[in-house]
């Protein structure tokens, strides 16, 4: 009692927000009230759970983020909140969430900041999943191994598919920005304007907060650094395969609504009140049976005043250093060739299908005159058309019309065979784990690229936190390099550093220089711009 009227009595007169002794837990006054958190055994404080809004239930669900409310006493932050509601989709993910719960809207703080006063950089991360599915306590996310080089590390959960994307016209009309379908994209903003308002007491810099994520996470860093809400909240970005410019782009409000009648259809209710009437996990279930496959953020007016790639066009977008890129087999070839093999002759089928009008063109930018180029071939054509395009569109138009330095990387290191632990689980087509019943998982084709979503512990520093892969020196090496240069880039907006190979920014009109991040990591003339200038002409 004594310890806290005392971090108490600090705050009123401006003294150091985080405080604590050898043997109390550390603790945080927030805008909201006292948090407590943890002290890892690395000497990282940590805060688990942190609610920055209100919880989007009853009355809330389907709308804009609200303020948290004030608590009294002190906030115990010392395990992950709940997941966001989502089905089990992907293999590669593994929680540490308090269970699943509509109620999801907590971030977590890693900071190595012993007083409020040390304004140390900013990271917030992002988690993928396709906006269906992720959490931020997944080990791969975790920010302890950032925050021991100096960052304050946070990841934040957001809505997900139809509690977090679900527009309607009833939405519309009830929203005081007439806008419906965007609510995880607003979780994530609120998320940030929580950092502006409270990151300083956890020893962090409210002026350098770095944005990043990979997949849906890195389409959500594309999707706030073109919102004018999330403009003034962010001071860099780092993109992990995927923009808006071609992966999960938003439709239009129209569109959206219509879908949202649709599924209230579906589900039998006309009304929204009949729709926050039902349980989440009813909803949940009934989502598995859309015809349209999935909700859809939209072109709202408010939080998307038109679409994206316009707001780009015109250097609408945040004025902020930008590090993106993607890995060398994000999709395999068996994406676009299905069950037939992968010939030349077959090759050539699958193109003229996919390309009716302009086939010639993109035989020869993905050229393969063997069934072993084939294989080359149709793999970086179901990589680029997945999320390599998307992304090389993001990075091309931020370095014509945003104004600051943009820094691109091909990401290349396969990883390692799986350690024997695992048994009968064989790697998935993108980066997932496929585990099998009784017998063996069918076996996949061994990778012979870096798969999507395979450099996010890497990057981060989390290779020990994944028990699925028989790790080696070699990937400890990589990893090292990968986070160095995150963390450079996270505290200057630059990404060089001592004993890292120079990385060039893109220069509009110049040859391009890309960082091809391996076990030998070396900057290198970019090679393939014809296949996305081809795939570019086709975007209306």
């Amino acid at each position: 009692m004594k310890y806290h009227l005392m971090l108490m009595l600090a705050a009123q007169l401006g003294l150091p927000a985080l405080a604590q002794t050898s043997k109390q837990a550390p603790q945080v006054k927030t805008a909201n009230g006292l948090v407590e958190g943890t002290i890892e055994a690395s000497g990282i404080r940590s805060f688990k759970g942190i609610p920055f809004a209100q919880p989007p239930v009853g009355d809330l669900r389907w709308k804009e983020p609200q303020p948290v409310k004030n608590w009294s006493g002190v906030k115990q932050t010392q395990k992950f909140g709940p997941r966001a509601m989502q089905r089990a989709l992907f293999g590669d993910m593994g929680f540490r969430s308090d269970g699943m719960n509509e109620d999801c809207l907590y971030l977590n703080v890693w900071t190595p900041a012993k007083s409020s006063q040390e304004k140390l950089p900013v990271l917030v991360y992002f988690y993928g999943g396709g906006f269906v599915a992720g959490d931020g306590s997944e080990p791969r996310y975790d920010g302890e191994s950032m925050a021991r080089k100096g960052i304050v590390a946070l990841t934040v959960n957001y809505r997900l598919g139809l509690f977090g994307f679900f527009a309607h016209p009833e939405l519309s009309k009830e929203s005081p920005n007439h806008s419906s379908g965007n609510y995880g994209y607003l979780d994530q903003n609120a998320a940030l304007r929580w950092v502006q308002q409270n990151i300083e007491a956890f020893g962090g810099d409210p002026k350098r907060v770095t944005i990043a994520g990979e997949s849906a996470g890195s389409v959500s860093v594309c999707a706030q650094m073109v919102s004018p809400l999330s403009k003034g909240l962010i001071a860099g970005a780092i993109g992990e395969s995927g923009s808006l410019l071609g992966t999960l782009p938003p439709i239009t409000l129209t569109d959206g609504e219509k879908n949202g009648v649709e599924f209230a259809t579906m589900v039998g209710v006309k009304t929204i009140a009949d729709m926050r009437a039902i349980s989440a996990e009813k909803l949940l279930e009934e989502t598995a049976k859309v015809a349209f496959g999935r909700f859809a953020a939209t072109v709202d007016g408010y939080f998307f005043p038109k679409q994206p790639a316009a707001l780009f066009a015109a250097g609408e977008q945040a004025h902020v250093p930008l590090l993106a890129g993607w890995n060398s087999e994000e999709m395999n070839y068996r994406a676009i060739f299905g069950q037939e093999k992968p010939t030349v002759e077959n090759y050539t089928k699958v193109v003229q299908k996919l390309y009716p009008e302009r086939a010639d063109a993109v035989l020869k930018a993905y050229a393969a005159n063997t069934d072993e180029e084939v294989v080359q071939a149709a793999t970086a054509l179901a990589g680029d058309r997945f999320i390599g395009y998307s992304t090389w569109k993001w990075a091309d138009i931020q370095s014509k019309t945003g104004g600051k330095p943009v820094y691109r990387y091909f990401y290349a290191r396969p990883r390692p065979a799986m350690t024997p632990e695992m048994g009968n689980a064989t790697p998935g087509l993108a980066g997932g784990v496929v585990k099998g019943g009784n017998g063996a998982a069918p076996k996949a084709p061994q990778a012979q690229g870096a798969v999507h979503s395979a450099e996010i512990e890497y990057a981060m520093g989390n290779l020990s936190t994944n028990k699925v892969y028989a790790w080696t020196p070699e990937d400890y090496r990589v990893s090292e390099t990968m986070q160095n240069y995150f963390a450079n880039f996270i505290k200057t907006g630059n990404p060089n550093g001592a004993g890292l190979p120079k990385w060039t920014p893109l220069k509009n009109g110049e040859t391009v220089q890309v960082m091809h991040i391996d076990v030998d990591t070396k900057s290198m003339a970019e090679t393939h711009k014809d296949r996305y200038l081809v795939l570019d002409s086709f975007v209306k």
